[in-house]
């Protein structure tokens, strides 16, 4: 087994825990432009995207976001003061048990507006409330949502530094709900694909506050999911601990070959900056680690969910939102 990488101080391998947190305040003299004509001048392709992505995503670091959309930490944090001084943005920092939080964003109220107009809907449409930032800063599943968030903002960017890889399509917890939630109900759905190879896959990412009894009763839903569609996703079960994976495998590796499911675990103690890399073991085999890519190779028969070409019930706000931001116009 290859050496762990070192522990994160947030993330998905992090010790993170949320106890309070700090809002960022606008300054008095700044108007808070919540008028979408006022901001049509203001805002860029990739700002709409960004709000997009943030409703879609619920909360999204400033890291988070500058692997995903910008070239420069600092251009990043420049345009992120600016989307929240429009109140496009809304934004807290939890307290955390050592160092210092990065900025959180979540969706303000002007951008809860720009959707909304772009939908062609009211922003009630949207389940937007004015506690919409509070809620998700004390929320028990914060640090859950950062883990899945930082995993797929890490394979998204790879896109931007691989041109050969990436990750075209992403699902959240709440857009796979809505398309397969009477079957299954996982904390993602995405695509990897490089050099040509595309691995569907199912995620399911685990903190280690579930029994493993629990974790091992969510398979069969999975099982039903392929019987139910004919699709074959994998299913990748990502841990924050190399002894939590070991602790799943032993249990779920029996549930997954009598349901032949094409399930792999991976942890964070090896996942940290590189998830794509040779991390990932199927459960029922003794191959070593493999990348995704192997992955993708290893199951042949994978194929992606149904239901992600649009259709005349979709808006703008069923439609999935890609996980790369436009090319900068304008302002950057």
């Amino acid at each position: 087994m290859s050496p762990a990488l070192p522990r994160p101080d947030q993330g998905p391998g992090s010790r993170y825990t949320a106890r309070a947190t700090t809002t960022r305040r606008r300054p008095p003299t700044v108007v808070r432009r919540r008028d979408v004509a006022a901001l049509a001048s203001r805002l860029t392709p990739r700002d709409t995207w960004l709000a997009a992505m943030v409703h879609e995503h619920r909360v999204l670091t400033t890291p988070q976001i500058g692997r995903i959309a910008f070239g420069a930490s600092r251009t990043a944090q420049n345009r992120l003061r600016a989307l929240h001084r429009m109140a496009v943005l809304d934004s807290f920092r939890p307290l955390v048990q050592t160092g210092s939080a990065p900025e959180h964003y979540t969706l303000g109220p002007a951008g809860a507006a720009l959707l909304a107009a772009h939908a062609g809907v009211e922003t009630a449409a949207l389940g937007w409330r004015p506690t919409h930032t509070g809620r998700i800063a004390y929320s028990p599943w914060l640090g859950h949502d950062l883990g899945v968030n930082d995993l797929l903002t890490r394979l998204t960017a790879r896109g931007r530094d691989a041109p050969h890889a990436g990750l075209p399509l992403w699902l959240s917890e709440n857009s796979c709900a809505r398309r397969w939630g009477d079957i299954v109900r996982p904390d993602a759905y995405a695509h990897w694909s490089d050099h040509g190879a595309l691995l569907p896959f199912f995620l399911e990412y685990d903190t280690g506050s579930q029994p493993l009894a629990r974790v091992d009763a969510k398979l069969p839903a999975y099982a039903a999911f392929t019987a139910a569609t004919h699709a074959r996703p994998a299913l990748l079960i990502h841990t924050r601990t190399a002894s939590r994976e070991a602790a799943l495998r032993r249990r779920l590796t029996e549930t997954a070959r009598q349901l032949a499911l094409p399930v792999a675990t991976a942890s964070a103690d090896f996942t940290t900056t590189s998830p794509w890399g040779n991390w990932w073991t199927p459960l029922t085999t003794t191959t070593p680690r493999l990348t995704l890519a192997e992955l993708a190779a290893h199951w042949p028969d994978l194929s992606p969910a149904p239901g992600l070409e649009p259709t005349d019930a979709d808006t703008p706000l069923t439609l999935p939102v890609p996980p790369l931001a436009p090319p900068a116009q304008g302002r950057v």
